[in-house]
């Protein structure tokens, strides 16, 4: 008997969902420091290549782990979480870890640092540095992403290597704006659903991710969750054949994704 081989959808690379994820995170805590719990942070900055500016409170007794450590420097481990972009039971859709060696940087390189990620993420939190709050440097040696599409394990040199999608940073609005103000296009997207995933008994389609390669809904039933990805016709790069290749699935062309009509 032959061998059936089932085609996965093309999906983005695992470096570049890396860098989606790292660029979009929802939340960022340190982990993996012998700390009884994951240490949260108030405002971060995940670089090309995975290296990390954070900046904690000054009252979180982990600073005081930092300078002590050998030459200054402690393992340590963050971890990155990605959300969906709508309220959904199971809300975590992929985590990215990063490890490396953590530094508290002299207080003229933390506030060069904190100039350059005020320039790319503006945060008024960020004016609380050595008021408050201090500055600290991850710079990484590997990285692990884990999501839908499977588990990678990751070099700096690849992460820098990587382009984010370029829907990275509007995906959140787009899939907000079609649950909200257009769902009868996910009853139009339930007819690209493997047979098994129709018939089940109060289905509901959701929205999950949108990406250059394609569109991922999940679709949930009383009991179970099962994430489904959908490949566009054709690879977009832009707004505009983004809209057309959604178009082309939902069965209208002239639909646009996130016109706000």
């Amino acid at each position: 008997m032959g061998t059936t081989r089932i085609r996965r959808p093309q999906a983005p690379t695992a470096a570049e969902r890396a860098r989606s994820l790292a660029a979009r995170s929802d939340g960022v805590s340190i982990v993996g420091t012998g700390t009884p719990a994951p240490v949260a942070v108030a405002v971060h900055h995940v670089a090309a290549d995975g290296s990390a500016t954070l900046l904690l409170d000054d009252h979180v007794p982990f600073l005081e782990h930092i300078r002590g450590a050998a030459r200054g420097e402690l393992p340590a481990m963050l971890e990155i979480t990605d959300r969906a972009p709508v309220d959904l039971r199971e809300p975590v859709r992929g985590l990215l870890w990063i490890s490396g060696w953590l530094r508290i940087p002299d207080p003229a390189a933390a506030r060069r640092s904190a100039l350059t990620v005020a320039e790319i993420h503006p945060d008024p939190r960020l004016l609380d540095l050595g008021r408050g709050a201090t500055l600290v440097r991850l710079d990484p040696n590997s990285a692990v992403l884990s999501d839908a599409e499977g588990t990678a394990a990751l070099t700096p040199v690849e992460l820098a290597a990587a382009q984010p999608d370029p829907f990275c940073r509007l995906e959140r609005d787009w899939l907000r704006h079609l649950e909200e103000s257009h769902p009868e296009t996910f009853l139009a997207l339930a007819r690209h659903l493997p047979p098994a995933l129709r018939s089940l008994a109060g289905a509901r389609v959701r929205p999950l991710g949108v990406d250059r390669c394609g569109l991922r809904l999940r679709v949930e039933t009383p009991t179970d969750d099962h994430d489904v990805r959908i490949a566009w016709p054709q690879p977009a790069s832009t707004a505009d054949q983004l809209r057309r290749q959604f178009g082309l699935l939902v069965g209208c062309p002239f639909r646009g994704l996130g016109t706000g009509r």
